[in-house]
C-alpha cells in the first residue's frame, strides 16, 4: 500500500507482514494411549485422551518438522555436566548463517527496505564476538535447501556455537524465502538437532528471526513509574536451543525503512554493549526491554497504525548459560 506523507509503504494487506513506517520519534518504523501408563511409579505422557497408539506414534517427534532416530553411538559432550555455563574455549568461536530477504517473485509481498542496513549491522556485530559470518541475500526455496542442508552436514567439533538469523516476511508459523514459504521448525532448526548434527550436541544453537508472526497490533499501556569426566549421560535432542523472535506469535514486527528493524538495531546494540560482559539471556532481556519501551510507530496517516507497540518472543532450551568470551 503506498501512502503520501511520513509512511513510505504500509505492508499489511493479504498477510504481508513486516510492518512498515518511516520518519520515526524515538525511532523511526516498518511492520515488518500408551503402553504401561498405569503402572505404578513408571513415567507417563501428557498425551491427548482420546488419541489413539497409532496416532500418538504418528505424532510424537512431529512438533518440530523432524522425527527422532535413535542413533547408535555416543556423542561427546565438550561441557562437563554439571557445569553452569557452556564451555567457550574451543579454537573457534562459531559459524554464523544470515538469511537475509529483501526482494520477493511473490504477488502482494513488497521488497523489505533497510533489511541490507540489518544484515551489514548484524554481520559486524557478530564478527566482533568471534563469529565466522556468511550471509546470504534473496536465496529462493530450493537454494536455501541447499544452504542449510550443506551447513547441517559440516564438522563443528573445534567451534563453541552455532547461530542462525533469518531477516524476512512471515506470518505465523511460516516465513517466505524469495519465491516461497516454509516452516521454520521443519526447514531451520529441525535440521541441527542433536541426532542428526552430533558435533553441535550439548552445544549452544541459536536462532534469531525477524519477521512477522501475524497481523495483531499490540497498542500498548500507559504506566507510571513508582519507583565431569568418563560419565556418560542423556540429553533431548533439541536441548541447547534458543530461538528469538522480533515478535510475539499473531503480531506484526516492525521495520524502519532507512534504519532497520528495531528487533535487529536493538540486538546489535546490545551485542556490541554487553556481548563480552553479560550472559546471552541477560542481553536478550535487555533487547526486549528496548523494544517494548524505546520504539512506538509513528504513522499519523493512518490511525491504526499509529503509536504500536512490539515485544520480542524468546524460547529457550538452554541447558547452561551462555557467555562470549574473547579469543587469544
Amino acid at each position: 500500500m503506498e501512502k503520501n506523507g511520513n509512511v513510505e509503504h504500509l505492508q499489511y494487506e493479504n498477510g504481508n507482514c513486516d510492518a512498515v513506517t518511516t520518519n520515526c520519534s524515538t525511532q523511526t518504523t516498518q511492520f515488518d494411549g500408551l503402553t504401561g501408563l498405569h503402572q505404578p511409579g513408571c513415567d507417563t505422557a501428557d498425551a491427548f485422551g482420546s488419541l489413539s497408539r497409532k496416532c500418538f506414534k504418528n505424532l510424537v517427534g512431529s512438533c518440530f518438522g523432524f522425527k527422532s532416530t535413535p542413533r547408535q553411538g555416543l556423542g561427546i559432550s565438550s561441557t562437563d555436566k554439571d557445569a553452569w555455563y557452556y564451555n567457550m574455549h574451543h579454537k573457534y568461536r562459531g559459524k554464523a548463517i544470515i538469511f537475509n530477504h529483501e526482494n520477493f517473485q511473490i504477488r502482494d509481498l513488497k521488497s523489505r527496505a533497510g533489511t541490507g542496513l540489518d544484515c551489514i549491522n548484524l554481520e559486524a556485530s557478530l564478527k566482533n564476538l568471534g563469529f565466522d559470518v556468511t550471509p546470504y541475500v534473496d536465496l529462493t526455496l530450493d537454494e536455501l535447501d541447499k544452504k542449510l542442508d550443506y551447513w547441517a552436514k559440516e564438522d563443528y567439533t573445534n567451534y563453541d556455537c552455532f547461530l542462525m538469523a533469518v531477516l524476512s516476511h512471515g506470518e505465523q508459523g511460516i516465513i517466505y524465502a524469495k519465491d516461497g514459504a516454509y516452516k521454520p521448525e521443519d526447514n531451520l532448526w529441525g535440521r541441527f538437532t542433536g541426532d542428526k548434527c552430533v558435533s553441535l550436541a550439548s552445544k549452544p544453537k541459536l536462532f534469531f528471526i525477524q519477521a512477522c508472526q501475524g497481523d495483531r497490533l499490540d497498542g500498548g499501556v500507559q504506566l507510571r513509574t513508582q519507583v565431569d569426566g568418563s560419565s556418560t549421560f542423556k540429553i533431548p535432542i533439541y536441548a541447547d536451543f534458543l530461538i528469538a523472535y522480533s515478535t510475539i506469535p499473531g503480531f506484526y514486527s516492525w521495520r524502519n525503512t532507512q534504519k532497520g528493524s528495531w528487533f535487529m538495531q536493538a540486538l546489535c546494540d546490545a551485542f556490541d554493549r554487553y556481548g563480552y560482559q553479560l550472559d546471552l539471556l541477560t542481553i536478550l532481556t535487555f533487547v526486549n526491554r528496548q523494544v517494548a519501551i524505546d520504539y512506538e510507530s509513528n504513522v499519523p496517516g493512518t490511525v491504526q497504525m499509529h503509536q504500536q507497540k512490539q515485544i520480542p518472543c524468546i524460547t529457550s532450551m538452554l541447558t547452561r548459560l551462555v557467555k562470549f568470551e574473547k579469543k587469544n
